[in-house]
């Protein structure tokens, strides 16, 4: 088994954070050109944004199993293996004209995502504790920013040059990048193997499952990264059908919206010691009023793309600073598995996004944005409700699971280190 170098530790860090962002780029990046790709393959926009679906359920739903795998046969060669697949489904991608191989790809992109990812943030439970991994865990969420940031300005350029094609070349010449330096400078970070008893690891989910605070913290994260995901999906179509503006243009706007995302995470971070039952209600009660100032808007018809960026971009500065905080909490809440508190936060986060981000833009039919104004409004008014659980549930004491020599069951220490950690 190759352990990692301890002076390549650094590298090994830093190529950490560069796949953290993964599960972004591979959506974001593409964003300016769902409008030119339904139309080079002759389906409707609903069909492209499919693909969207499929990337986030495979990667959602692989994440909630691959934690234990990973937590039993290592990391490293399983993320090796990941990345290779991860690139050449990216190049299949760039030179069909199919849309079944497209979702058979993209479904190839979910699983591949979801063992990179998961594999990249256990690192960090592998490898540090107490303040440092408190504040590298709260960089995450920052790290993740980066790619609503830099893949939809990068997209838009992308095809205005090469059309659609030239993001998937991106993605997997990115991938290969890190392969090869991770040849290099990687190695295995996993110090003990847990045996794989699928008894065993099954009832360590449930009793993590089970965990009421844990639960509500997945809702609220989910949900922030809901609004993050409805933006994506309908900007394109109306920044580029309502509003006339080209795929560049949207990219520009996707840029904005992910550094209010990142500031909101900066923000949070600031004041990472500031009690969440103080922090996060401010934050909640900002992003009603402004979705309330965006609906109001929009009724007088001063929508425009002026009006829209705003209000995103207030919105997420909220989303970005909330999901830090929960996500945190979350990651912290069983130090005891890596793995499988990694692929669990990570796959429930995406199939909640899913149901949420998908639902809505059917629901609410959002081609316009007085349609996006109401689905905001709404997702932070259930936001609201799963904090005031989430506060109950953590107030009425943790729960301890149950395990055995095998399962090598979280302690119930691992509650108390999550509220030293997060509360404080």
């Amino acid at each position: 088994m190759r352990l990692i170098k301890e002076k390549n530790r650094g590298i090994a860090t830093v190529l950490s954070f560069a796949l953290i962002p993964l599960t972004g780029l591979a959506t974001d990046v593409y964003l300016p050109s769902l409008p030119s790709m339904a139309a080079d393959l002759h389906v409707s926009a609903g069909a492209i944004q499919s693909s969207l679906l499929v990337f986030l359920i495979s990667a959602g739903l692989s994440q909630l199993f691959v934690g234990s795998i990973l937590d039993s046969f290592g990391r490293y060669r399983i993320t090796i293996g990941a990345l290779l697949l991860f690139s050449l489904a990216s190049f299949v991608i760039a030179n069909t004209d199919s849309i079944a191989v497209l979702f058979a790809m993209r479904a190839v992109h979910g699983i591949t995502v979801a063992i990179i990812v998961v594999s990249k943030r256990a690192y960090f439970l592998d490898t540090f504790d107490g303040e440092k991994l408190k504040n590298y865990t709260s960089l995450f969420s920052i790290v993740w920013a980066t790619a609503p940031i830099v893949a939809p300005f990068v997209g838009g350029y992308l095809q205005t040059a090469f059309g659609w094609h030239g993001s998937f070349y991106f993605l997997g010449f990115y991938t290969l990048t890190v392969l090869a330096l991770d040849l290099v400078f990687g190695g295995e970070s996993l110090k003990r193997f847990s045996p794989f008893r699928p008894a065993a690891i099954l009832n360590t989910y449930g009793s993590m499952l089970r965990t009421k605070d844990y639960g509500m913290a997945l809702a609220i994260i989910g949900l922030s990264y809901s609004l993050l995901m409805i933006y994506g999906m309908t900007s394109p179509f109306i920044i580029e059908h309502i509003y006339h503006y080209s795929p560049i243009i949207t990219g520009y706007s996707s840029l904005l919206s992910g550094v209010a995302l990142m500031a909101g995470g900066i923000i949070s971070k600031s004041i990472i010691h500031k009690p969440l039952d103080r922090k996060v209600p401010v934050a909640m009660g900002v992003q009603m009023l402004v979705a309330a100032g965006m609906i109001a808007v929009s009724t007088l018809y001063l929508s425009n793309i002026y009006t829209l960026l705003v209000f995103v971009m207030l919105l997420n500065v909220g989303a970005g600073f909330i999901f830090n905080n929960l996500f945190s909490y979350a990651l912290g809440r069983f130090h005891g598995h890596g793995g499988i508190v990694s692929g669990l936060t990570g796959g429930t986060l995406f199939v909640i996004t899913s149901i949420f981000s998908y639902g809505s833009v059917n629901v609410f039919s959002i081609r316009n944005q007085p349609a996006l104004a109401v689905a905001y409004l709404v997702f932070v008014l259930l936001g609201v409700i799963a904090f005031m659980l989430f506060q109950r549930y953590r107030y009425r004491g943790t729960a301890t699971l149950a395990g055995n020599e095998h399962a090598a069951a979280v302690t119930t220490a691992a509650p108390v280190v999550a509220e030293a950690m997060y509360t404080h």
